[in-house]
């Protein structure tokens, strides 16, 4: 039997591109499986077009109304906290422009199945032959050279942080990356793996347990939203995490995060 898997989907103004069609059939494959769409303040029809989704979908299919656009960010922290609530074996967060189909949802499992050491699987859009990831140049080398900044900041060789799929197991570490708000906006990716790994710090191994599983497809949807401003933002996102990792090695006391049992308490539940 597959464990239960909640995946939070963030939303702002998708109603042209949300391919309901998809998300159903995902439901009706896969019984295990439950979505959460946290609708983030959207200005279009896109509150419209979950709803009619979910009357599709059944009770696994769920709408967080934001009133306010807080960004995606929040919009996926905020998901996952709800989520959790309902206590998940597994839980994650998945683009809705599903530039990663949901097709991939297996392959995550299957490696969760496999290894249970892992507490964390991102996907990553490797262009290998055999591969369709169909991704415009522009965004391939300028991912390489975030992906780089990463690496440096994680102390990590993670080939690639951003890509909008990624599955975690619930646990007490898994579960503490989301309690707080992210001090960054563009690359709160990152920053959950840096929670993480801090959340290991007093015992060894953390590191170990994130897994990067090579997408066989994945697809640059037209829309997207990544533009100049953008990149600035994450760059000096990323400079914000550096110095805080930089603080942590030399003072792990000043960067301590609150002890995972008193912050479990959000979930009514025991560790």
């Amino acid at each position: 039997m597959s464990p239960t898997l909640s995946l939070t989907v963030p939303c702002y103004n998708e109603a042209a591109r949300l391919d309901a069609g998809a998300f159903v059939a995902a439901l009706t494959r896969h019984p295990f499986l439950s979505f959460l769409f946290v609708d983030d303040g959207s200005r279009d029809d896109t509150r419209r077009v979950l709803a009619d989704l979910c009357a599709r979908g059944g009770e696994r299919a769920r709408v967080l109304a934001l009133d306010a656009n807080v960004g995606k960010a929040e919009a996926v922290r905020r998901g996952i906290l709800h989520a959790l609530q309902g206590n998940p074996q597994l839980f994650g967060y998945w683009d809705a422009d599903l530039a990663t189909p949901l097709e991939a949802i297996p392959d995550f499992l299957a490696l969760l199945g496999k290894r249970p050491e892992i507490d964390i699987v991102l996907g990553a859009r490797v262009q290998l032959l055999g591969r369709q990831i169909r991704r415009r140049s522009t965004r391939h080398y300028s991912g390489r050279m975030f992906a780089t900044g990463a690496s440096l900041v994680l102390g990590l060789p993670v080939y690639d942080t951003q890509c909008g799929a990624k599955i975690f197991r619930a646990c007490d570490h898994t579960r503490v990356a989301f309690l707080r708000p992210f001090r960054t906006r563009w690359v709160f990716d990152v920053e959950i793996l840096a929670r993480y790994l801090e959340a290991y710090r007093c015992t060894a191994g953390g590191a170990d347990r994130i897994y990067e599983l090579s997408l066989h497809c994945w697809t640059d949807v037209p829309g997207s939203k990544l533009g100049m401003t953008e990149m600035l933002g994450a760059g000096v996102d990323l400079l914000t995490l550096y110095v805080r990792a930089s603080l942590a090695r030399h003072d792990p006391a000043a960067v301590a995060p609150q002890p995972a049992a008193a912050n479990l308490r959000w979930f009514g539940r025991r560790s």
